[in-house]
């Protein structure tokens, strides 16, 4: 037997093998790892797969900081090649967009842990920071999501007028702002709130409607709104 098929799932007695468990008894039996071992695959020389997946799931502190990490981090796994990454990336983009269609589906507050999970799925894993506007219809549905401004690790440049522009060519009704914390301090600073107060300001002016601005960070996505800033 090769040393790829002893590394692999096939190596597994069958009543230890992730995809025959899954097919028995539901995904909900198995373990993280044995899910990121399905996805896998195969391990690699000397390492099974089940053990490369929790190495994976423990360096990348579990299963929802490995889905906040880019396919650059995962490119310094050793071992972890260009395919196991794409399929990584895959699941991750798949997440993102049933997201964006649940939340295209109905209002965005019905949903509040969906909105986080978008947003950090978004901006969570960013090295640097990035500014962006969720625009919502008069239902507060979502309408598209834009990246719109990127900076620094400590500060992002942010135009009105831009955002503005944007909301116009959406027709939206609404907006909900967003920026990443590189730093993973999810406390917003004064100058996010002078921020929001201009683009409420110069929102208003076209009847545009600010809902909230949400600091991200990898663990947490926090609402200014909620904390009565906005």
């Amino acid at each position: 037997m090769s040393q790829t098929m002893m590394t692999g799932l096939r190596g597994l007695p069958a009543d230890a093998r992730p995809r025959e468990k899954l097919l028995a008894r539901g995904p909900s039996a198995l373990g993280d790892a044995e899910l990121l071992a399905l996805l896998l695959r195969t391990g690699l020389q000397g390492k099974h797969v089940l053990q490369l997946a929790q190495e994976l799931l423990d360096g990348f502190g579990g299963l929802a900081g490995l889905l906040h990490t880019s396919a650059d981090a995962l490119g310094q796994v050793k071992g972890l090649g260009p395919a196991k990454r794409a399929e990584v990336v895959a699941v991750l983009e798949l997440a993102r967009r049933a997201l964006a269609q649940e939340l295209k589906a109905r209002p965005l507050f019905d949903s509040p842990r969906a909105v986080r999970d978008y947003l950090q799925l978004q901006l969570g894993a960013r090295p640097h920071e990035v500014f962006a506007v969720l625009y919502l219809d008069s239902q507060n549905r979502l309408i598209a999501m834009e990246e719109l401004f990127r900076g620094t690790l400590t500060q992002t440049s942010v135009y009105p007028r831009e955002v503005v522009l944007r909301a116009l060519h959406h027709h939206a009704a609404a907006v909900v702002l967003t920026h990443n914390h590189p730093s993973g301090v999810a406390e917003p600073s004064r100058a996010d709130e002078s921020l929001t107060r201009s683009l409420r300001a110069a929102l208003s002016l076209v009847d545009v409607r600010v809902l909230d601005h949400f600091i991200v960070t990898r663990d947490k996505a926090v609402s200014m709104a909620e904390m009565g800033l906005v």
